[in-house]
């Protein structure tokens, strides 16, 4: 019971890695592939972000509370769709580049 559990463990972040890379694959533009680069020159560097603090950013961006670097409006549009899953996801792939 427990090589069971373990192992639904490991497949359920298997498949989140999985949504967050597929969620991450319309943020390449701008970030890289790896999160390694400035967003019009204007963004931090992304690439190992802490994943709380990437939630509350792109929250914030899906809210329309949050303009950094007047990106406000270009972000919002970039989130909208996403869902708290989604947005997890791609918070936690962030956070696992390298």
């Amino acid at each position: 019971m427990k090589k069971f559990a373990i192992t639904m463990l490991l497949a359920g972040s298997t498949l989140l890695m999985a949504d967050g890379a597929a969620a991450y694959a319309k943020c390449v533009g701008c970030h890289g592939a790896n999160g390694e680069k400035s967003a019009l020159g204007k963004s931090a560097i992304i690439k190992g972000q802490d994943a709380a603090k990437t939630i509350e950013k792109l929250n914030g961006y899906k809210a329309g509370t949050l303009n950094i670097h007047g990106m406000g409006a270009l972000m919002k549009g970039q989130v909208a769709s996403m869902d708290e899953a989604t947005i997890k996801a791609v918070s936690e792939y962030i956070a696992a580049m390298k």
